[in-house]
This record gives structure tokens, sequence and C-alpha cells, in this order.
């Protein structure tokens, strides 16, 4: 029987900025497109069998929306696998090459990344490999070949980025 697995919507708790965000909805949304691309980038694209989607909430303060794994084949291995893995989420950004998309250290959060391809372009020149092609942190290697995977047309525009600055 399938069913979705919540999430969250991003690294920075979220109702601590429901109400502080003129522009929640849009901040909101760019932050769950963020998470998805880096959970991508750390684990790889869901199996088939599974798919990430995005659940709305209602809530006293307004609407929020949160990402989730919908898991319409339980009984197969690896998207059990995947699920299981998936859950555990993020403990920062970092861990997979990104930066947060907005900034909530003041009273106005200030958003750093507005456009989700620049953010996963930035993840994959963050990543990438040396021109020997090794990579500085070994763990940059799996980051970037999954995100690479994932977004052909993002890959492109971060190698024709490393270019122009060669």
């Amino acid at each position: 029987m399938p069913y979705t697995i919540d999430l969250g919507a991003s690294l920075t708790p979220l109702l601590t900025r429901l109400d502080r965000s003129p522009d929640f909805d849009t901040l909101n949304v760019l932050e769950i497109e963020t998470y998805r691309s880096a959970l991508i980038a750390r684990f790889g694209v869901p199996p088939e069998g599974c798919r990430f989607t995005i659940i709305p909430n209602h809530h006293d303060f307004g609407c929020y929306r949160t990402l989730g794994l919908r898991v319409m084949s339980e009984d197969d291995a690896t998207v059990a696998d995947y699920a299981e893995t998936v859950e555990e989420g993020l403990a920062t950004w970092i861990e997979a090459g990104f930066r947060a998309p907005v900034r909530y250290d003041g009273a106005a959060p200030v958003v750093e990344h507005a456009d989700p391809a620049g953010i996963v372009t930035a993840a994959l020149m963050t990543t990438r490999p040396a021109t020997d092609g090794t990579f500085p942190v070994p763990g940059f290697a799996v980051l970037h070949a999954n995100l690479a995977a994932a977004f052909p047309a993002e890959a492109a525009a971060a190698r024709a980025r490393i270019a122009a600055l060669a």
C-alpha cells in the first residue's frame, strides 16, 4: 500500500520562520526544492517505486509545505533501503555541498540564492574535481556524480562556468 514519509521543509526549523517571513510561500517552496536537490546529492535519485513530493500542511498561522517521499512499492528492497536512508535527512547543508538558500539570522530573512537551478550549479562547482580528476574531499565525488546525473543542464552550466574561470 502506498504511503508518504514527511521529510521536513529544510534544515531551518519551519514554524520559527512562518510568521517572520514576508514572502513565506516563495521561501518555503525554494527551501523545499533546495532540500530535495540536497538529498539527491547525498543519496542519489529515488529509485523506481518512490518519488519526492510536496506535502501541504495547514496550520493556525497559514499553510506551509514539507518535502515528502511517496513510496508506491514498499516490497521492493531498493525502495525500502532508499526510504530508510533518506528519512534520516541531513544535519547540515554542507553534507550535500550546498549553502543554505535563505539565511534567518536577523529580523528578516536574507535570500542567498533565489534560483534552484543556480543553487545546484553552485553545488556542482563546489564539489567539482581538480584538474587532475581528484576530489579535494573524497565525499565530493559522490555528491558531484549524483548531482551531475540528476541535473544534466546544471552540470553543463557548471562546466561552462568553470571553463570561463580557467
